[in-house]
C-alpha cells in the first residue's frame, strides 16, 4: 500500500453508498459499500449523508488494508445536489466534516455529473440515467454542460421506475372503479402491496415510508404486463420511453450535438425491456445517427476523476 494520502470517489445512492479508493496517480485500490442517503433537506438527511460516507469509506479502507490512511481529496455524487445551491453548500460542509477534510479538498455534486465524468472522461457526450428517478446531462466539445430533468420525484420523474410504478397504480384504480377494462396487472400490483381495496391502496402510498422507492419497486410488474400484451400497461411504457427520448433530444439541441455519443445507465433503462424498446424507437425518429455506447467508467470512476481535479486547483 502507498503511504501517500488517498483519493476517494463516492456514488451516494438511496439504498447504499459506494466508495472507491485510489492513489494520487489514479490507481484503484479497493471499493466498499455503506448505508444509503436521503435528500439533504429531509429531516434526517444530514445524518444519513454523513453516515453513508463514513460507513462506505470504512468498508473501502478495510478492503484496501489502508487502516486510517488519510484522504487527499474526495468527490461525492448524490441525487438532488444542484450546482451553486444551498443544498450543495450544506453537502460540502457535511462531507468535509465526515471525511476529516478541508472544504477545498471536497466536491459534492449531482450524481449525473459523476456519471458524465465517468462515462466520457471529459469528452463530449450525453448520459441518460433512468433508475428510481430520471435525468439527462451532456457536454459538448467546448466544455458546455446542459441538463434536463431530475427535478425531484414529486415533480419530474417521467421515464423513471418511480413514474412507471406510480402510473401503473393509477391505472389499477381506473380498472377498479370501471374507467378502463380490468387486466391481470391490477391484481399483480395489489398483491405485491398486500391490499385488496382502493382505500387500502391510498393509505399505503401516502405512508411516508413508501415514497419514490415504493413506487419504483412496482415498475417490473408493469413492464411484465406490457411484455405480455396488456395494452394499458403498454401505453404506460410507451409514454415513459418517449419521455426519456425527450430528455436526450433536448440536451442534444441545447449543446448543438447532431450525432452525439450516448450512454444509458440505471436499473430501469437497463432492465425494463419495453421501456428501452420504446425509448430506442422514439429516439431513432427524433435524433437519427445517435451513437449508443457503454460508458468508459461508472459514477465512482467519475467521482475519482473529479477528486483528482481538486488537487490541481
Amino acid at each position: 500500500m502507498p503511504e501517500a494520502p488517498l483519493l476517494a470517489g463516492f456514488d451516494a445512492g438511496q439504498t447504499h453508498c459506494r466508495c472507491r479508493l485510489a492513489d494520487r496517480e489514479g490507481r484503484v485500490l479497493a471499493e466498499g459499500e455503506g448505508s444509503g442517503v436521503s435528500h439533504l433537506a429531509a429531516p434526517d438527511g444530514g445524518e444519513r449523508f454523513q453516515a453513508a460516507l463514513r460507513s462506505s469509506l470504512a468498508a473501502a479502507r478495510a478492503a484496501a488494508g489502508a487502516g486510517a490512511q488519510p484522504l487527499a481529496a474526495a468527490a461525492v455524487g448524490a441525487s438532488g445536489i444542484e450546482a451553486d445551491s444551498p443544498v450543495q453548500s450544506l453537502g460540502q460542509r457535511l462531507a468535509a466534516e465526515a471525511l476529516d477534510l478541508n472544504l477545498e479538498q471536497v466536491l459534492v455534486t449531482g450524481d449525473e455529473q459523476t456519471a458524465l465524468a465517468g462515462a466520457f472522461a471529459g469528452d463530449a457526450g450525453i448520459v441518460l440515467i433512468s433508475g428510481t428517478g430520471s435525468i439527462c446531462v451532456g457536454r459538448n466539445g467546448d466544455g458546455e454542460l446542459h441538463r434536463c430533468g431530475g427535478w425531484g420525484w414529486l415533480l419530474d420523474g417521467a421515464g423513471s421506475a418511480m413514474d412507471i410504478g406510480r402510473d401503473g397504480l393509477a391505472l389499477s384504480l381506473r380498472m377498479a372503479d370501471g374507467r378502463c377494462a380490468e387486466s391481470p396487472l391490477r391484481q399483480a400490483l395489489w398483491d405485491a402491496l398486500g391490499v385488496s381495496l382502493p382505500h387500502e391502496l391510498k393509505a399505503r402510498v401516502v405512508d411516508p415510508a413508501f415514497g419514490a422507492a415504493g413506487f419504483a419497486a412496482l415498475a417490473p410488474l408493469v413492464a411484465a404486463a406490457a411484455s405480455a400484451g396488456d395494452p394499458a400497461a403498454e401505453a404506460v411504457l410507451r409514454h415513459n420511453g418517449e419521455a426519456l427520448a425527450d430528455l436526450v433530444t433536448a440536451v442534444a439541441a441545447a449543446l448543438r450535438l447532431e450525432r452525439p455519443p450516448l450512454c444509458c445507465v440505471g436499473g430501469a433503462i437497463e432492465h425494463l425491456e419495453p421501456l428501452r424498446s420504446w425509448f430506442d424507437r422514439s429516439l431513432a425518429e427524433r435524433l437519427p445517427g445517435v451513437v449508443a455506447r457503454p460508458p468508459q467508467g461508472d459514477a465512482c470512476s467519475g467521482a475519482l476523476a473529479l477528486a483528482a481535479g481538486l488537487l490541481s486547483r
